[in-house]
């Protein structure tokens, strides 16, 4: 299964159990059952990760959202951003930031409102942004010295 794929489907399931919260592993075995939008090993993984560092996530996300907060969010976008931004600090480091957000954009513009892609954009734009800005200081940062003990 391609990984955009498995990302709509664990987008899917996501959205699934906000309506019932702590039943995300059974709607994994069913739709794997049913066949239908079924969550793969790479999508339940993104699960895991949401169901294990959501209340992170939403606090990285929370001081990036001008003038709104998560419990106005639409419930697309809020997802979305969720399993982004898991995906981003809390996943493998192979995927880059820009796959993520791209795959993130492209799923509020076929499930979110008409023009929700562009905050969901911004929002993750900002995170990937910061975060780089972080990285790119601790590199510059001087390596500690130690004294040689004789």
């Amino acid at each position: 299964m391609k990984r955009r794929t498995a990302r709509e489907n664990a987008f899917i399931a996501a959205f699934e159990e906000s309506f019932q919260p702590g039943t995300m592993m059974e709607i994994i075995e069913y739709s794997r059952q049913t066949e239908e939008q079924a969550v793969d090993p790479f999508g339940e993984q993104l699960l895991t990760l949401l169901v294990l560092h959501r209340e992170e996530a939403d606090k990285l996300i929370e001081p990036h959202l001008k003038n709104w907060k998560l419990s106005r969010l639409p419930r697309v976008s809020l997802i979305v951003l969720e399993l982004a931004v898991t995906e981003m600090f809390f996943g493998e480091q192979e995927n880059m930031d820009s796959v993520i957000i791209n795959e993130a954009v492209e799923l509020v513009k076929k499930f979110g409102g008409e023009e929700d892609y562009q905050f969901v954009n911004g929002v993750l734009g900002t995170l990937a942004r910061s975060r780089a800005g972080e990285q790119a200081a601790q590199e510059d940062a001087p390596a500690p010295v130690t004294e040689a003990v004789d």
